[in-house]
């Protein structure tokens, strides 16, 4: 079970802070971000800081079962409770007693389900299916979601006086592309830890050039995503994708075809490459994979200026409208060497 946080930025450093404050208390819990942030190694870290580590850790994927089954998993039964019980099962939060309950994906739990869950939170005891007798809820309660259950709250599809009861601490994890800071640190860990996991494997190592497309990348899916393309990088290198084939599979993409052209530049694929379409270049320089790294700065190039240029050059407008963190957005103004128009302000 992998349990070590590792980040620099801002976010991180104060989970981490939020870990040691609340890891001993007992209260309940919930971590909300984007698939793939790492939400349920955020829980672990949480258990193993406190005084229950050691006793159970039970997980229940509240998304992954149909109610009446997630009923007898989350409850238990008594024998003869229903067809096929031939004997009694304990639930998972009698399972967890002293321990931790770790309820994942809580906003995709039904609305009859989430009102049973508040009826024991708010008793602190829960009767098993076929059974008249109560049992005593003692675990720790920790919930994750990706769902905005604010949101979820105005439209009836989530409980707001279950939410209140959930949400004593709250410990949110901003998505990997508005971190960038924490890219550099997340490929040193998992680049170390995969020459372990394939040791006896000819590997691969990311460049800094490497490194550096990486930091830019978007990432959709988050540090699940990036650990994906570094196993498929360290396995496989060059011998059959490039890095740029890699995160152009993976669904990296721009927003040219939603823009307006500059002077038609974009129009042209011989003004994609910065040729001059009266002067056609050799045949022979056209290989596709040389010339596709060229072509995807040479896009992003432009649609970062004409952002910037319709904005005004405003950066905090110019980085909602491109989906990119602030730092990246900077990162990318530097390094594909866009200058600002003169008398705009730095």
């Amino acid at each position: 079970m992998e349990s070590t946080i590792i980040g620099v930025s801002n976010n991180i450093r104060r989970i981490k802070e939020l870990i040691g404050q609340v890891a001993d208390t007992g209260l309940n819990t919930i971590v909300y971000g984007e698939t793939g942030v790492g939400k349920e190694l955020v829980v672990q870290n949480l258990y193993q800081k406190s005084n229950r580590v050691g006793k159970p850790f039970i997980k229940v994927n509240c998304a992954a079962l149909p109610d009446t089954l997630l009923e007898s998993e989350m409850f238990g039964y008594e024998q003869g409770a229903f067809t096929g019980a031939e004997r009694r099962k304990r639930g998972k939060f009698e399972q967890a007693s002293g321990g931790l309950l770790f309820l994942d994906e809580i906003g995709d739990m039904s609305l009859p389900l989430q009102a049973k869950l508040l009826h024991v939170l708010q008793g602190g005891d829960f009767s098993p299916l076929g059974s008249e007798k109560n049992v005593k809820m003692a675990a720790w309660i920790i919930t994750a979601t990706n769902r905005e259950l604010e949101g979820d709250m105005e439209n009836g599809r989530f409980r707001e006086d279950l939410y209140y009861r959930l949400s004593t601490i709250k410990i949110h994890i901003e998505p990997l592309r508005q971190r960038p800071e924490d890219i550099p640190p997340l490929i040193d860990h998992y680049v170390k830890a995969y020459t372990i996991q394939f040791v006896g494997k000819q590997l691969s190592t990311p460049s800094q050039e490497d490194i550096e497309k990486l930091v830019a990348y978007h990432w959709p899916g988050n540090v699940r995503e990036l650990q994906n393309v570094l196993k498929r990088f360290m396995i496989l290198g060059d011998s059959q994708d490039s890095l740029d084939d890699m995160l152009i599979g993976n669904g990296s993409r721009s927003r040219a075809a939603d823009l307006p052209t500059s002077e038609g530049r974009l129009n042209s694929p011989l003004g994609l490459l910065e040729f001059d379409p009266n002067d056609p270049p050799d045949l022979a320089s056209l290989s596709l994979k040389k010339i596709k790294k060229q072509a995807i700065v040479r896009v992003e190039k432009e649609i970062i200026s004409y952002v910037l240029e319709k904005t005004g050059w405003n950066r905090s407008k110019a980085t909602k409208i491109l989906n990119i963190s602030y730092k990246t957005l900077l990162y990318k103004i530097k390094n594909l060497g866009i200058e600002p128009p003169q008398g705009s302000k730095e």
